[in-house]
């Protein structure tokens, strides 16, 4: 039977897929809320793709259970294709069809009722700023109206949960914002969203984010548990002329763990933050950098994912061979 409101729009436990001796998701475990944005961030290749397949019952998985709008992902798939919305990575519309023909095409493999199909065609158009565009043929649309063509064909239906699996990859920021804007929109209708992302800035814009890397959820919380609660070290911001050549200074020292450019200046991770501060003052001074400032300030999620990304390959047990 379909979920209550109170109960999760998704849930995961212990779920596995492997490809041969390849491990693409290892063991996950994971709930997300209904009407909650819940992104999914990785590298390339982390498994996000494979997770997102799984749940929308395009892939068995190999161990382990889900449940998607109630609905069990091994026995129940085409019970859930009828209450999800997919996007997949890759453009999935037909490129020589009109802004238009695509809609109605869609209207027709969701089955929404001929009295229903005019209205929901006009909601998509207008939500994706389309309406203008409607007998546009799709092949010629710039990347980011694409996608929100895309974006408005997978909810055409009116689907409680949406599945978005790198939605906005290869699109200029303006238009990155743009669907964004959109999904926030979708959000606040009750729509329960999953997206998949390597973005950082677009993970920040989630209730919740699950780190998942080498097939293995490894954090899971909100932005702010993550840069709060769940970041081992601590981060300093030096400002300093020549910050690219300070880099190789600063590595050196004893206790700094990661240096990386982070605008115009650096981030500065180490286990004691006030040692650190000292050492990196003491060593630029003495070779000349002009220093301006060296603070400790709160970790941004980049600083965070790649503390624990270094803290899992840090990990004495192995996770063998992993699969995209």
């Amino acid at each position: 039977m379909p979920s209550h409101e109170s109960q999760p729009a998704v849930v995961v436990r212990d779920l596995e897929k492997r490809f041969g001796r390849f491990i693409a998701v290892n063991r996950i475990s994971f709930e997300v809320k209904p009407g909650e944005i819940f992104g999914f961030l990785g590298p390339n290749g982390a498994g996000k793709s494979t997770t997102i397949r799984m749940l929308c019952g395009i892939l068995t998985p190999s161990g382990g259970n889900g449940i998607v709008a109630g609905f069990d992902i091994c026995r129940e798939t085409e019970k859930i294709k009828n209450r999800i919305g997919y996007m997949s990575q890759k453009f999935s519309l037909y490129e020589d069809l009109t802004v238009e023909e695509n809609i109605d095409f869609y209207s027709g493999i969701y089955r929404i009722p001929p009295a229903q199909r005019s209205a929901r065609k006009e909601w998509v158009l207008a939500m994706a700023g389309l309406t203008e565009h409607r007998q546009s043929l799709t092949a010629i649309l710039p990347g980011g109206w694409k996608q929100r063509l895309a974006l408005g064909c997978a909810v055409l239906h009116e689907p409680p949960i949406v599945f978005l699996d790198e939605p906005t990859s290869g699109v200029d920021p303006i238009s990155r914002r743009r669907f964004w804007d959109l999904i926030y929109d979708l959000a606040g209708r009750g729509v329960t969203v999953f997206v998949t992302t390597h973005y950082m800035e677009e993970a920040e814009y989630c209730d919740r984010i699950g780190i998942i890397y080498r097939g293995e959820l490894i954090a899971c919380g909100s932005p702010e548990i993550l840069k709060t609660t769940l970041m081992r070290e601590e981060v300093l911001e030096v400002i300093c002329d020549r910050p690219q050549d300070a880099m190789g200074a600063i590595e050196k020292l004893g206790g700094v763990r990661e240096v990386a450019l982070f605008g115009r200046g650096l981030h500065v991770v180490a286990a004691d933050g006030e040692a650190a501060a000292t050492q990196v003052r003491g060593e630029l001074n003495r070779l000349g950098y002009r220093l301006e400032r060296v603070e400790k300030i709160e970790p941004s999620l980049e600083d965070v994912f790649v503390s624990l990304i270094e803290a899992r390959d840090r990990d004495d047990q192995p996770l063998g061979e992993v699969a995209r």
